[in-house]
């Protein structure tokens, strides 16, 4: 029997400070990516998802006013939980309820099968983001 996740969603001045913990661990010190496009500005403007097991926040995501979903990471000793694929489903089902016609993402490329088994479709090129290969998908939010 696989444990409980939780997922909190609300605003960055709740979810930032338990957000940027995970974030820093997974982009900046796991990832390379650089300070100045982990940390972007954009976090006041958006909802934030927060995922918890027994308490311990483990993952989290951000969905931008645009219906971009953005920032997907999952601490390391996490993965494979269905951490990520909560924190996405409660992504997309609030972007469905603010009346979004679809959501966007731009994937790394590891990680397309993720997102493919999610729904999302894959389009245009791939491109080099904080120097990791990714590729834009969306799902569409009109079913």
């Amino acid at each position: 029997m696989t444990e409980r996740v939780d997922i909190r969603e609300g605003s960055w001045e709740e979810l930032g400070e338990l957000a940027s913990d995970i974030r820093r661990v997974v982009f900046i010190e796991e990832q390379r990516v650089p300070l100045s496009e982990e940390w972007d500005g954009r976090d006041p403007e958006c909802r934030h998802f927060l995922a918890l097991r027994q308490g311990t926040p483990l993952g989290t995501a951000r969905l931008l006013p645009d219906g971009h979903i953005g920032r997907v990471a999952v601490l390391h000793e996490a993965r494979g939980l269905g951490i990520g694929a909560a924190l996405m489903q409660a992504a997309i089902a609030t972007a469905r309820r603010l009346g979004h016609p679809q959501v966007e993402l731009a994937a790394q490329t590891h990680a397309l099968a993720f997102y493919e088994n999610l729904g999302f479709v894959a389009f245009g090129d791939v491109f080099m983001d904080a120097g990791i290969p990714h590729r834009n998908m969306r799902l569409s939010l009109n079913v």
